[in-house]
């Protein structure tokens, strides 16, 4: 039950209020805004929402126990607010929001009627349309690990224990050639093995997808060009010039593990964990079946 400043509640009970809403964002690279469907700026926790931006919010829908509370906020893509190539660029992705009941008058007097995160965000017509995911939303995500014979790490990362810039594990090229915002043909790169970078990440180093990540789905030789293609388009367009870092791709397999990366040590999948055909196997005459290691 949300407890209510004794203020605002008189201010409730006389029938004749002025409330208003308030947002507050926070995106992962630290900034942060505000907005409110109010006619003049309002000062949350020293963050000024600012009018005028379109922003709106269907009303919160809160649940007892584990459910999601879910909402959705609507508006108007603008140079002042919310902009498409922010939006493009991924910087409200998974962005935090707070949202306020205010009393305009006396902002000191709120309450908080909702918390959590931006999903899904759709725009067209110069508007966009996000929704709204409550805290309980995390509970809907599967923890632990899966038991299955590839590897479960990304190449790299702090599980895999393999030192990505390793020397002759990554290089840095430009885009020679791209067609759409998925492959891009590069020079200089001849030499690697066939399909050294497949299923390897990408960075890009400059351009309009600076910073950005990528994933190698294709790496094939033409000649002295080297074809790569993404497995999801980047946010922004491609450009001849643009710059990248490609590493090594790893199939997830433990037999890349050792002979590629010589890092079996920290292979996390279970190779030898019987399949499916041999969990509804049944016994056969001149077949050993008497439980023992399939390895000996």
């Amino acid at each position: 039950m949300r407890e209510v400043d004794p203020g605002l509640q008189a201010h409730l009970s006389t029938g004749a209020t002025s409330m208003a809403r308030a947002w507050i964002v926070e995106r992962a690279d630290g900034t942060v805004m505000g907005f409110t469907d109010h006619d003049r700026p309002l000062t949350i926790d020293g963050v000024i929402c600012e009018p005028g931006t379109g922003m709106d919010a269907t009303a919160v829908e809160s649940t007892t126990g584990l459910a999601v509370d879910n909402s959705q906020a609507a508006g108007a893509l603008s140079s002042a607010g919310i902009t498409e190539l922010d939006i493009e660029r991924g910087l409200f992705d998974s962005a935090t929001i707070t949202v306020w009941q205010v009393n305009w008058a006396e902002p000191t007097q709120r309450i908080l009627s909702f918390r959590g995160t931006l999903g899904e965000i759709r725009r067209s017509g110069g508007a966009f349309e996000a929704e709204l995911r409550g805290l309980a939303e995390a509970l809907n995500r599967p923890v632990g690990r899966v038991y299955m014979r590839r590897c479960d790490c990304i190449a790299g990362d702090a599980r895999c224990g393999f030192n990505p810039d390793a020397e002759g594990f990554y290089a840095d090229a430009e885009v020679d050639f791209f067609v759409g915002r998925k492959s891009i043909e590069v020079l200089g790169l001849a030499d690697y093995e066939p399909e050294w970078f497949l299923n390897g990440p990408v960075k890009w180093l400059s351009g309009a997808n600076k910073d950005a990540d990528g994933l190698i789905r294709v790496d094939r030789l033409d000649g002295s060009a080297r074809i790569f293609e993404l497995w999801e388009e980047t946010k922004l367009p491609i450009q001849r010039g643009d710059t990248i870092r490609l590493y090594a791709g790893c199939d997830r397999t433990a037999e890349m593990c050792a002979a590629k990366f010589d890092n079996f040590l920290n292979f996390r999948g279970f190779p030898h964990i019987p399949g499916e055909d041999w969990s509804v196997a049944y016994p056969v005459r001149g077949t050993r079946m008497d439980g023992e290691s399939r390895e000996t």
